[in-house]
């Protein structure tokens, strides 16, 4: 029988072990000035929710672990342990991480941060938790269809298009900023999937996330010709606010929103080619969902605010927000024109100047 750890759904004792986890790892950091741990923490933490919640909900079985329990469990240690592993090579290679700079040497700001990574690694792992708990486990067997439903199979699309397209957009901005750093400083990836997507790997990571959610609940009603729901029917769907929370994170905390005017005002601030460049960048390139150039620079703003996503929030306007070096607020003369990119400005051309759409979060820091 699997083994019933404070409640039914291991929400308790993962909770525990995840703020034990990056206590840890705190300490550690705090105590050394260390960051070469800090991100990997957080990916690790994944795989070790997701391998202890099996390893305790399926104990002591005499049939075959579930299929739908095992799927899940892999791709979320999958793409973990390549977030992970990706973020600790940089880290590496780098040697510091400068978001830490004005909190390495503060305790609690620097402890504000390992707490919202708690956060977010319980709350992200949370389809995976419960659909490996007793809850959802002992209806596993003889009440519930098999894997390999409609929506399972849908689910797993959407996590290997999120997974591959998160994994070759790290890996495209890691190779450019390696050959670009020497030579110049505001240059920007615009070639791969940085060509249709100016945040490819949060696209991917969204997909991965709501990828697996979609698996975990593929089956929430009894097979055969019972339609009453599960008693595990709210806990699974309410599982989904861990891929709400990361997108609400992306889209509004620490990710697009840290990222769209920053970027665009340092480049505006040097002007000339470069500000050009980015400027015809934003037009062309969609914020998010992967577009054809071709197909997104001439939709109207109106579609583009709403349902492509570029949300007012991100657009830079020199005329309302400030512009690195410039302490007076005065305009350039000439630049008058904003990063709004209303579709009366002429595309340029693939060869433009390359530059970096900046980003924040974990694996878009400029």
């Amino acid at each position: 029988m699997p083994v019933h750890v404070l409640d039914k759904y291991y929400l308790g004792i993962t909770a525990i072990i995840t703020i034990a986890f990056q206590l840890l790892f705190f300490a550690i950091a705090y105590t050394c000035k260390f960051d070469k741990l800090t991100d990997f923490a957080g990916g690790s933490n994944y795989v070790v929710l997701a391998v202890i919640t099996i390893a305790l909900g399926t104990h002591g079985l005499d049939t075959p672990v579930p299929a739908r329990q095992v799927v899940v469990t892999v791709l979320l240690s999958i793409w973990a342990v390549r977030l992970a592993g990706f973020l600790l090579f940089r880290i590496l290679r780098t040697g510091t991480d400068t978001r830490f700079d004005d909190k390495r040497n503060k305790f609690f700001p620097f402890l504000g941060f390992w707490v919202a990574q708690m956060v977010w690694v319980w709350t992200v792992s949370l389809p995976v938790t419960i659909l490996n708990s007793p809850g959802v486990i002992t209806h596993a067997y003889t009440t519930l269809h098999h894997f390999g439903t409609g929506r399972d199979i849908a689910g797993l699309i959407m996590f290997v298009v999120g997974f591959l397209c998160e994994a070759i957009a790290d890996a495209q901005r890691f190779r450019f900023r390696e050959k670009s750093q020497k030579s110049e400083r505001l240059a920007f990836c615009h070639s791969g999937l940085f060509a249709w997507s100016r945040h490819p790997n949060y696209f991917g990571e969204i997909l991965v996330q709501f990828g697996i959610f979609t698996i975990a609940s593929s089956d929430t009603y009894y097979a055969g010709d019972v339609k009453a729901r599960p008693p595990f029917y709210n806990a699974v769907y309410a599982s989904i606010a861990g891929a709400i929370l990361l997108t609400l994170l992306l889209f509004f905390v620490s990710g697009m929103s840290l990222s769209e005017r920053p970027a665009a005002a340092k480049r505006y601030a040097a002007g000339g080619a470069i500000w050009d460049a980015y400027r015809n960048y934003l037009h062309r390139t969609s914020v998010l969902i992967p577009l054809p150039p071709a197909l997104y620079a001439p939709l109207p703003v109106w579609l583009k605010r709403t349902l492509l996503l570029e949300f007012p929030l991100y657009v830079f306007d020199p005329a309302k927000h400030d512009v690195p070096g410039n302490e007076s607020g005065e305009e350039r003369v000439g630049d008058n024109q904003t990063s709004e990119h209303d579709g009366n400005e002429e595309n340029a051309d693939a060869d433009s100047p390359p530059s970096s759409p900046s980003a924040s979060k974990r694996h878009d820091s400029l």
